[in-house]
């Protein structure tokens, strides 16, 4: 392993320890609780494509007239990504992105989506985050979730962008909450299906392959300069900070 991640992995193990243990996981115990869960978590799932996308505009050509842009490799990785994101199957084998596998998860459980269909709406309207995040009544916890995910993209530096999707995103769901999604499904077996398919996706497509693209990737735009290291650090605790409080917001509202 590259000798820098390691010692960016070794100072966020503390943060990263926070979620995988975080009480959240524990308090799930019924499809209620799940679908708390979810409407908090989609935000999550959302605007990581919005990362992704940007970290593609910085890392390819995506303009016309089209020109080789980068480094071939890093290319390749990135592109490999967004096919996989952004075009995956779902249970029938029919073509769909994670965030729409969600929201289609939410559905079948009956958890409330109308809140985050009301931002894309806004959004399609005009694509002004800021705005739309005001004029949306989202959890607040969500809101300075998505809100520090767009500072990170307009910093338009793409290690920066780079770092905080490897180390600050999905991968960050420990195994045991699919024993807990595989529990609640004993119980609510047309509720729960596309979820835990959800998952399953996610652990095989982003968890093992993925991961070690974006690594790559990672450790090739950061290179050998120490101060881009350094950024890239700075932005991933801040993005693992935000994740906590995604997290102790849905508790809340569980609790509540």
């Amino acid at each position: 392993m590259n000798d820098r991640i390691a010692q960016l992995n070794e100072k966020i193990e503390p943060y990263r320890q926070q979620i995988i243990h975080h009480p959240l996981y524990h308090r799930i115990k019924s499809i209620d609780d799940l679908k708390i869960f979810m409407q908090y978590h989609v935000y999550a799932v959302w605007d990581f494509m919005s990362l992704l996308k940007s970290l593609q505009n910085q890392l390819t050509c995506t303009t016309i007239p089209w020109y080789p842009k980068g480094d071939a490799n890093t290319r390749f990785l990135i592109n490999e990504i967004v096919v996989g994101e952004e075009s995956d199957v779902d249970e029938q084998g029919n073509r769909i992105s994670h965030f729409e596998l969600y929201l289609s998860a939410m559905n079948q459980c009956g958890a409330n989506t109308s809140i985050i269909n009301a931002l894309l709406l806004q959004l399609h309207e005009n694509p002004d985050v800021n705005k739309a995040l005001t004029n949306v009544q989202l959890p607040a916890a969500a809101r300075a979730f998505v809100s520090n995910t767009f500072d990170v993209i307009a910093t338009d530096k793409a290690h920066i962008q780079a770092a905080v999707f490897t180390f600050g995103r999905e991968d960050l769901i420990p195994n045991m909450f699919m024993k807990l999604v595989e529990d609640i499904q004993q119980s609510f077996p047309e509720s729960v299906s596309t979820f835990k398919y959800y998952l399953e996706r996610h652990i095989e497509v982003d968890g093992g392959h993925h991961s070690h693209l974006a690594l790559a990737m990672t450790a090739h735009l950061c290179g050998t300069e120490p101060s881009l290291w350094d950024e890239a650090e700075a932005a991933v605790i801040t993005a693992l900070e935000k994740r906590i409080q995604l997290w102790d917001g849905a508790l809340e509202a569980m609790e509540n």
